[in-house]
């Protein structure tokens, strides 16, 4: 059969000596093929079990990120703002309302005011919003901060114009409101609505 194929390509039988070094350089790849398998399987055996247990798997590509919690990762908006009123804001076109405290409405006494120390909080500035799985009235609720790690919440509530939400916050900024400041917030939109007696 080799001298059938050698004639088809050379044109003529091979010599006994050209027959010969051929049939070795077949033998010697068939053993090197050989050799590279048997080269891999005993790597495999020696590798310690632990670590082809560890090994980790590609995530599938339609998974989310996830923290080292296994929770799912935190998206997050960054951007310059538009400000609604005390605790609302825009980045990039999404609304997000501002979690863990409660500003006075646009039409209560000191909402423009609110509205007012949050323009100049965000004016000129990023803001960094960390989105939270739930919404509130359409709007993504999220934490808040300036690219020097000022919270905005914090900062509202120390100005006396928004108040901690413990529903939401767990009480977390209630140590940074003004004394007395949610009876003022209080007083301000009774006086408005002509419900306010001096003394109480």
């Amino acid at each position: 059969m080799l001298k059938r194929i050698w004639k088809l390509l050379i044109g003529k039988a091979p010599t006994p000596k050209e027959q010969f070094e051929h049939t070795s350089d077949l033998r010697q790849t068939a053993l090197s093929s050989k050799e590279v398998q048997s080269r891999s399987a005993a790597a495999k055996r020696d590798t310690p079990s632990v670590l082809r247990s560890n090994a980790v798997d590609p995530a599938p590509a339609n998974e989310k990120p996830r923290n080292i919690d296994g929770h799912p990762a935190a998206k997050i908006l960054k951007g310059k703002t538009f400000v609604i009123d005390g605790d609302t804001i825009v980045i990039s076109g999404t609304h997000i309302r501002i979690a863990g405290i409660d500003a006075p409405e646009l039409d209560h006494p000191w909402g423009r005011k609110s509205k007012s120390a949050m323009i100049n909080l965000c004016k000129g500035k990023v803001v960094t919003a960390v989105l939270q799985p739930a919404t509130s009235y359409d709007r993504m609720v999220a934490k808040c901060y300036l690219d020097d790690g000022t919270d905005l919440a914090a900062e509202l509530v120390k100005q006396g114009m928004a108040i901690d939400w413990p529903k939401y916050s767990g009480g977390a900024y209630r140590h940074l409101e003004p004394e007395g400041i949610r009876k003022k917030h209080w007083r301000a939109a009774a006086r408005q609505r002509g419900r306010y007696k001096p003394g109480t």
